[in-house]
């Protein structure tokens, strides 16, 4: 499968992968009109790469705002990576957040407390 590189719009994040250096990054806000529809080939890039790569697999978030279908796919995602950890793979989150935003400090804490693997939440350098 080919990198993703899927450009932010008003209401949906920017998403890059690189699967030479196990990474999947996204930006920005998620409110897309059908939020199933637009993480599909997210799911299905991140189910290759847990099962065609043996190298780990980082999740960098830049996410501003998320509406609840895409904090669903989001799960989904997480979901994911837990199953992989379960299974002995590294994965791993750093989800970076602008200090004048703490509602999504909030939202990462919520993902965080279902996850047993390693789950940064970081204070966004260059907000």
């Amino acid at each position: 499968m080919n990198d993703l590189n899927i450009p932010g719009s008003q209401s949906t994040p920017s998403i890059r992968t690189d699967r030479a250096t196990g990474l999947l990054h996204m930006a920005g806000d998620s409110y897309p009109e059908n939020s199933f529809e637009f993480f599909a080939e997210v799911i299905a890039w991140v189910e290759d790469y847990l099962a065609k790569e043996q190298q780990p697999l980082r999740l960098e978030l830049h996410l501003v705002y998320m509406n609840t279908s895409s904090v669903k796919a989001m799960l989904d995602i997480f979901d994911m990576l837990e199953d992989a950890h379960g299974q002995g793979r590294e994965v791993s989150v750093a989800w970076y957040y602008d200090p004048r935003n703490e509602r999504v400090v909030d939202l990462a804490d919520e993902f965080k407390e279902d996850c047993s693997f390693a789950f940064d939440i970081l204070e966004d350098p260059a907000p």
